[in-house]
């Protein structure tokens, strides 16, 4: 077995600074510490479309609903984005898989090294190369939509490789004991532990620089980052509170050269059919949201310089983990209403093929976007607006004062169709500037975004 195929990434990996490990001893944050949107802070991220401060873009493969069965689904009625005649990649929205960009090196799961197996054994060179070509393909030169890069079989921190990802380990243990059996144990596990890092950061933060670099214009970031390791368990009962895991901002802290090439955050926001009670869907969702909005505005493309915060867009899906079992209003103001809550730029629906695997399933999906999904997003979509328009005069977005509060920009019962009011679970309807502040977007500032401080004539991405 060779060590590395490219001389370049030996090089690298041993010159590379490596970070030291996450601790164990970061106390859970409230949510009102993880919250960056106070007034004052960096500038909001920009709208993904102009003057629409939310979005909710479609990332699923529908179009064989029409072209197989001759099923229409209305997405565009209900302000949704997506690809042309709904295809799964576009210049909209763009999801890269292990087998679509480059040479991702991974272990299959019958123990097979693709492309190297191992980040440390991957080709480098090779990878970018075949990238660079299939990025040039896929996408236009004036390319504005999302582009997102699955890689979910290894996580670039050895420290949180385990489960069934401790395969990575393992094997990058025996990888050194092979080329230096001299090595006591405690070494072998150091230098392992080392080079993988090493290697995993240069595989993915040269991917990313790679897509910004052939088409500046795309919102490119790896989905399910930054991470919250606040995994529902049913065994936690009452117990559960939703907060991120304590060593998950430690941890996220130490990618800070991941955000830094990232134009985009694609946090994922999927619910579990577990997860029958509303209160454990929200502190789930809540505080993934907080972390990457942490990130978001703590490191930024570009570094420090930037204007403002990176766009974060969760992935959520229209029906629970692993099943086609659509989410009710409630659930999809526990997933897309939080999100616009607490200020994200958009949310992702993402789906598999199985939404459309039959003319009958393609009907029920058609059926359930014209009776609950799509009325719901379009009474999001517009309340998000007017609350922008109203509250901040356009040029910002409006963000929970207190993020641990269950007020909504939209209701799952009630849509904001006049006057300044926002809504909450009870019913109740209040005006939405006791419960609301706006984050200002570049070039503007006040309680209200009302003051102009230098030109900004912002995108048109889509």
């Amino acid at each position: 077995m060779v060590l590395f195929h490219l001389p370049l990434l030996f090089i690298l990996l041993v010159l590379l600074p490596y970070p030291p490990l996450c601790t164990a001893s970061i106390a859970h944050a409230s949510a009102q510490e993880h919250s960056p949107l106070r007034p004052g802070s960096l500038a909001a991220a920009e709208p993904v479309l102009r003057d629409r401060p939310f979005v909710v873009v479609w990332n699923m493969p529908t179009a064989r609903c029409h072209q197989h069965y001759g099923v229409h689904l209305d997405l565009r009625d209900f302000d949704i984005v997506h690809n042309q005649q709904q295809h799964f990649q576009g210049q909209e929205m763009t999801i890269f898989y292990r087998n679509h960009l480059g040479k991702y090196p991974y272990l299959s799961h019958d123990g097979r090294f693709v492309n190297g197996g191992l980040p440390q054994l991957g080709d480098l060179a090779g990878h970018l190369s075949l990238a660079e070509s299939q990025i040039s393909n896929l996408l236009q030169p004036n390319f504005t939509g999302l582009a997102v890069i699955d890689w979910e079989e290894w996580r670039p921190l050895w420290k949180n490789d385990f489960g069934a990802k401790r395969a990575y380990r393992r094997m990058s243990k025996a990888l050194v004991r092979q080329e230096r059996p001299e090595l006591p144990v405690e070494e072998v596990r150091a230098t392992a532990r080392r080079q993988f890092d090493k290697a995993a950061r240069y595989f993915m933060e040269a991917t990313l620089s790679l897509g910004v670099t052939l088409r500046p214009g795309g919102l490119w970031g790896f989905y399910g980052f930054p991470y919250c390791y606040n995994q529902y368990r049913r065994e936690t009962g009452d117990r559960y509170t939703g907060q991120c895991h304590p060593r998950a901002r430690a941890c996220n802290d130490r990618l800070a050269w991941l955000w830094r090439q990232s134009t985009a955050l694609y946090p994922s926001i999927y619910l579990s059919q577990e997860m029958t009670r509303t209160n454990d869907t929200r502190h789930m969702v809540k505080y993934r949201l907080l972390e990457a909005l942490r990130v978001a505005s703590r490191w930024r493309h570009g570094g420090n310089g930037a204007k403002h915060a990176t766009p974060v867009l969760p992935y959520a899906r229209l029906a629970f983990r692993h099943t086609l079992h659509f989410l009710d209003e409630t659930d999809l103001e526990s997933t897309l209403g939080e999100s616009a809550a607490l200020g994200a730029a958009g949310v992702v629906l993402w789906g598999e093929l199985t939404f459309a695997k039959s003319k009958h399933q393609c009907e029920l999906l058609r059926d359930y976007i014209h009776s609950v999904l799509g009325r719901y997003i379009r009474a999001l979509r517009s309340d998000t607006q007017h609350c922008s328009l109203r509250r901040c005069r356009g040029n910002g977005r409006c963000v929970r004062r207190d993020p641990n509060s269950r007020h909504m920009i939209s209701s799952a019962s009630h849509t904001m169709n006049t006057g300044d009011v926002i809504n909450h679970p009870s019913g109740k309807r209040t005006p939405f500037h006791k419960h609301f502040l706006c984050h200002c977007y570049h070039g503007w500032s006040g309680k209200r975004c009302e003051e102009r401080k230098e030109e900004d004539e912002g995108q048109n991405r889509f």
